[in-house]
């Protein structure tokens, strides 16, 4: 695969999906059953920036990029950083356009207050990926802006982190070339899943969404 294969890309998001259940993950990024398709929001949301890539501001020694996208052609995924902030650090890396060099810190806006889970740690060490990758730099701190704290919380992102992102994306990789949507054991998660209609846990134990359907027009 060339790298101009990016719509083969698969999504920076889907890891949060993933975390969450892999067969959600399966049926939102493989089987696209889903209200909205993913890739058609984060599709438009680039086409949007499309004249404008990313919109820039600056202030004083800190240069925010906002709704910048990334890609790893490592890892094979794309996505969109909410923020970036560039701040100016005679160790950094050079910056298009900009005289001066700049160490790289994405920010992730999240709606809710910090999760249990490490699925949010894991996007934005997703995100640092790419952005190692495309800036040639290394990446060891992002932040996480929480609305419902009104608060940010810096995230050192580790090696332990960023191997664990590649593998995870790795098992992402092997089932999207598979075509596989996983089963997994079912539980209270299942209750809060806007794809349970979908999924239908109850029966999947036994037989696939795709057997189902075919069994119900079949009827």
């Amino acid at each position: 695969m060339g790298n101009n294969d990016e719509d083969t890309y698969l999504m920076l998001s889907g890891i949060q999906h993933f975390q969450f259940c892999k067969r959600q993950w399966a049926l939102i990024h493989i089987e696209q059953q889903w209200e909205e398709n993913v890739r058609t929001i984060e599709g438009q949301h680039l086409h949007r920036k499309a004249d404008k890539p990313f919109v820039r501001e600056k202030r004083g020694t800190k240069l925010i990029v906002r709704a910048m996208p990334v890609k790893s052609n490592e890892l094979k995924i794309t996505g969109v950083c909410d923020v970036v902030e560039f701040i100016q650090d005679n160790h950094g890396v050079e910056i298009n356009g900009l005289k001066d060099k700049y160490s790289a810190y994405p920010i992730e806006y999240k709606r809710g207050k910090p999760k249990v889970d490490d699925s949010d740690i894991l996007q934005l060490t997703a995100q640092a990926i790419c952005l190692e990758e495309m800036l040639l730099c290394e990446i060891n701190t992002g932040y996480i802006f929480y609305n419902e704290i009104k608060h940010r919380i810096e995230v050192p992102l580790t090696l332990e982190q960023k191997n664990k992102v590649r593998l995870i994306v790795t098992e992402m990789q092997a089932y999207y070339k598979r075509r596989h949507t996983p089963k997994v054991k079912t539980g209270a998660f299942c209750n809060s899943c806007s794809l349970q209609n979908i999924c239908l846990p109850k029966l999947m134990n036994k037989r696939s969404v795709k057997s189902y359907i075919e069994g119900k027009i079949n009827e």
